[in-house]
């Protein structure tokens, strides 16, 4: 069985956890943005690819993981399918035309900035390749191990790091890790409030990468 399905068959305290999400977006609402890391190795964010400030923590919604496929163009997405993880696979049919790699598996799932200059920003993270759909599988795992150990705190506080391999082909490739920092209970606000706060660094201007 594998680490997703794993964490599909959890059984997520329904009613404590979104009650809990629901306390978490009583802030200003945002617009969903695009959240990736670049081939450099930098997490950004929408259109503009803005860096993510460092060491800024997120809440991941137990609830948002999905699973399906997508078909690339050049550099646009042609078709996408999803559902969440605790449905079966959509089935999909013949690839859009154009789809260079064909119909991809996608892994994916929603969280929001705790504290920076993004706070209450909430994004959306998908990964068709390996490293993303494995730093998505050992997230979710972590989270229903959570859920197994202590119900009261399902939502995973993380920050957003990296490691890296060296590819014959491509050379240094970047993948993505989502570090558990800490856990949130139902009254979600008042945790985020008594969480550590980040280290001071002097002030840097925000970078934009192209993609």
């Amino acid at each position: 069985m594998s680490n997703i399905a794993i964490f599909s068959n959890a059984n997520l305290p329904v009613t404590a956890v979104a009650e809990s999400l629901k306390k978490l977006e009583q802030a200003t609402p945002s617009t969903m943005v695009i959240l990736k890391m670049d081939k450099t190795g930098h997490w950004v964010f929408g259109a503009d690819q803005t860096e993510v400030e460092k060491g800024t923590r997120w809440a991941v919604n137990p609830f948002s993981f999905v699973h399906g496929f997508i078909a690339w163009g050049k550099g646009e997405v042609l078709g996408e399918h999803m559902a969440p993880l605790t449905e079966p696979l959509p089935e999909v049919g013949v690839p859009p035309a154009g789809a260079e790699r064909g119909w991809e598996q996608q892994f994916g799932f929603c969280l929001k900035a705790l504290d920076g200059e993004d706070a209450g920003m909430e994004a959306r993270f998908s990964a068709t390749s390996v490293g993303g759909k494995r730093a998505v599988q050992t997230l979710g795992t972590a989270i229903a191990a959570q859920v197994m150990k202590d119900q009261s705190k399902p939502v995973a506080v993380v920050e957003l790091k990296k490691d890296h391999y060296q590819h014959k082909s491509y050379g240094r490739v970047f993948t993505p890790i989502f570090e558990i920092v800490d856990w949130l209970t139902m009254d979600g606000e008042q945790d985020v409030q008594k969480l550590d706060a980040p280290a001071t660094e002097e002030p840097r201007r925000r970078q934009r990468r192209t993609a």
